[in-house]
């Protein structure tokens, strides 16, 4: 923890708390106190405390029922409770197993045994915090990989939404690529090619998200970004002016460094693709990433084939839906690599 922990006093005998109070200030602890059991369930979920150190007889409220309440509420269970009792009373302690305290503190407290606790207990609690941030960053990142359409389900029946299934969604999907990345990748280092891409990569996926678009993955010279949402004009929208956005970065990225400047060249299609999670499995673990498949994927990658360095070339369909906001210049008819019937690309000039 980079601030002070914060530990709790429960005892309703002045002259203790005083004690503890001097010696966790002393080893650098912020302390609040309470005189009983109910003061303290207040306090802690006032004030969440790191640590509550809580004596057993006390009046109004109880150490033991105290200590049960705060284990049985969701909000607390998870902060740190150390039981002060009595030497010989192992009454006192089966009851503390029982109320769900994490552990115990021998009254008359030792300086040595209080300094050994309370420093066991909060490296544990700082364990369980980071394991509970963890969760909390890979919830936020599996819930991308539910569909829009599961997602409108999960709100009325929960389990509609798993992670793993796939519907048809309408999206337009963005693709870009470095442009004359071979003969880049034969005058420079590996070392340093990579730490250029990723310097551009880096600003391009801040981007991305403020745009509302989702990074499906990044090669080695490229990236595919997913763009979706109830109406189909406002992604396609939001995917144009997204990538007319990614070749300013990369052209002012260039203009402000002193290494070898990367150009791109970018390709959207918009309509409808398997939308959801797929799993990577292999004999060292698996790996789940969110993407689109089906033939808009296919035709994203090959209209950006199309497009010269810091241009972004589009479909059809994407052109229809973006007209009004965007001027594009007709390419006429493309022949394009694995499709079997030429198709109409447009280039984007910019805003309208």
């Amino acid at each position: 923890m980079s601030e002070r922990a914060r530990i709790l006093i429960v005892d309703d005998e002045p002259f203790n708390v005083d004690y503890l109070e001097q010696e966790l200030e002393d080893l650098g602890y912020d302390t609040l106190t309470a005189a009983n059991g109910q003061e303290a369930i207040e306090v802690v979920r006032r004030e969440r405390p790191d640590l509550v150190l809580l004596d057993v007889m006390m009046p109004v409220m109880d150490g033991f029922t105290a200590c049960r309440a705060l284990k049985e509420d969701e909000e607390t269970r998870l902060i740190p409770i150390v039981i002060m009792t009595a030497l010989d009373s192992v009454d006192d302690r089966v009851r503390g197993i029982e109320a769900g305290a994490d552990d115990f503190l021998t009254k008359p407290v030792d300086d040595r045994e209080l300094v050994a606790r309370i420093q066991t207990t909060l490296k544990l609690k700082r364990a369980v915090d980071r394991k509970l941030d963890d969760a909390g960053r890979l919830r936020d990142q599996f819930a991308k990989f539910v569909p829009e359409p599961l997602r409108r389900a999960a709100a009325d029946d929960p389990s509609a939404a798993q992670l793993g299934q796939k519907v048809e969604q309408d999206v337009t999907v963005l693709m870009g690529d470095v442009s004359g990345f071979t003969r880049l990748s034969e005058q420079l280092p590996v070392d340093r090619l990579n730490t250029l891409v990723e310097r551009y990569f880096g600003a391009f996926l801040d981007r991305i998200r403020e745009g509302g678009g989702e990074i499906n993955e990044t090669t080695g010279d490229g990236f595919m970004a997913i763009f979706q949402g109830d109406d189909p004009v406002p992604h396609a929208v939001r995917a144009v002016e997204t990538g007319l956005a990614l070749l300013t970065i990369a052209a002012q990225l260039g203009r402000d460094s002193q290494d070898t400047a990367l150009e791109f060249h970018l390709g959207a299609a918009s309509g409808t693709a398997l939308v959801g999670a797929t799993r990577f499995a292999g004999t060292r673990g698996e790996r789940w990433t969110f993407t689109a498949s089906g033939p808009v994927t296919n035709l994203a990658k090959r209209l950006g084939d199309v497009a010269q360095a810091g241009q972004m070339v589009v479909g059809q369909e994407t052109a229809g839906r973006v007209a009004d906001q965007y001027r594009l210049e007709s390419l006429g008819p493309q022949a394009l690599k694995n499709l079997s019937e030429p198709v109409e690309a447009h280039l984007v000039l910019g805003p309208q």
